[in-house]
Order: structure tokens, then C-alpha cells, then sequence
């Protein structure tokens, strides 16, 4: 069944504040992180223990972070796309927590912070994937197989082979649609084609 998002946005007085909207983009990009990962195991890939399944959301929603970045550049004034990017960390971050505790009884690792460690994650893929391009809001092969090599990485042996060409040609693109939507909801671009 193919997720949907909200990508319509009733006008209220104002404009919305970064935190509602990045909650909504957190929300969205975490809902198709997950469902990239069911996917994933529906095709077969042994995704085996559900850390490995917390660190392909990781690098899933990095990237889509970065992309909303992206999409951001030349719709918002520079201070609100950091605001707003920064915001949808954060509330990924808060996310991420969430659903590690879930899933531990609420058990915590004392040697780890979920939350800073997802914000490290985050920081560095931002660094890494500034140095590729997104030509006309579409990531580059480069991006893509970056992000499918961090991936990639965590797999065992014998999905390592097939997985970069279940991401790449099948997920990404549609999960980049739906943040692009999601965007052009809220940040509208004149004379764009959706």
C-alpha cells in the first residue's frame, strides 16, 4: 500500500512557524524511512535485528534532511531554511529516541545518547552530501550511491550485492517525491512543474 502524505495546506493568518512545519516534514520522512525498511524485508533483504533497521532509517532520514535542505535553497530566506532544517533534526532526533525506548521497555544505554547520536549522524551526512549535487532537485547518481554504500555497509554479506539497486531505483525515488510534495505544500514554486 503506497504512503500517503499531506501535501495541501489550508492558508491561516500568518505564516506557519518552522516548528509546525518541520513536524509535519519529520513526521512524513520518518513514516517513509520506516516504510523503506519494511519494504526492504518484504524483498527478501535480511535486515535480521532492529538495530540494523534504526541505522538504515539513520541514514534514510539524513539524507532526506539534506534533501529538504536542498529543496529549501533559493524558496527560503537563508536564517528560515536554517531554522527549519535544524528544526526537522531536532524533531527527528526526538523521534529517533522515541521509538529506540519503545522498542527498549524504555531502557536506555548508558554508554549512548540515541538523540545526540542521531544528531552527529545527521551533522556529518550533511557535511558529506554537501559535496554532491542535486541538479534540478533530483539527487546525482554520486548522492544516491553514497547514500547506498553507508547502507550498504550495514548489511549482511549476502544483501550487499543488491542492495544499492533496491534503493536507488525503487525507494529513493519515491521517497524523494514525497518530500518534494510535501515542500511544494508548503513552499510553493512559481512556474515549477510538479
Amino acid at each position: 500500500m503506497a504512503l500517503r502524505v499531506k501535501t495541501v495546506w489550508f492558508k491561516k493568518e500568518g505564516e506557519r512557524p518552522a516548528d509546525e512545519i518541520a513536524t509535519v516534514l519529520a513526521s512524513t520522512i520518518w513514516r517513509l524511512a520506516d516504510k523503506a525498511v519494511d519494504n526492504l524485508s518484504k524483498a527478501n533483504f535480511d535486515i535480521v535485528t532492529p538495530q540494523r533497521g534504526f541505522r538504515i532509517i539513520a541514514e534514510l532520514t539524513a539524507f532526506l534532511v539534506h534533501y529538504v535542505d536542498r529543496l529549501a535553497y533559493g524558496r527560503l530566506a537563508e536564517d528560515k531554511r536554517y531554522a527549519l532544517v535544524s528544526a526537522v533534526g531536532l524533531r527527528l532526533a526526538e523521534i529517533m529516541e522515541q521509538n529506540v525506548l519503545d522498542f527498549t521497555g524504555g531502557r536506555r544505554d548508558p554508554d549512548y545518547d540515541y538523540r545526540q547520536g542521531y544528531i552527529d549522524r545527521l551533522n556529518q551526512r550533511m557535511t558529506d552530501y554537501a559535496e554532491f549535487e542535486f541538479p534540478q532537485d533530483k539527487a546525482s547518481f554520486q548522492a544516491l550511491r553514497f547514500l547506498s554504500l553507508m547502507i550498504r555497509e550495514d548489511m549482511l554479506e549476502s544483501d550487499q550485492s543488491w542492495i544499492q539497486d533496491q534503493l536507488m531505483d525503487i525507494e529513493l525515488p519515491e521517497m524523494m517525491g514525497m518530500v518534494r510534495k510535501n515542500m511544494d505544500g508548503f513552499y510553493p514554486v512559481k512556474g515549477y512543474d510538479a
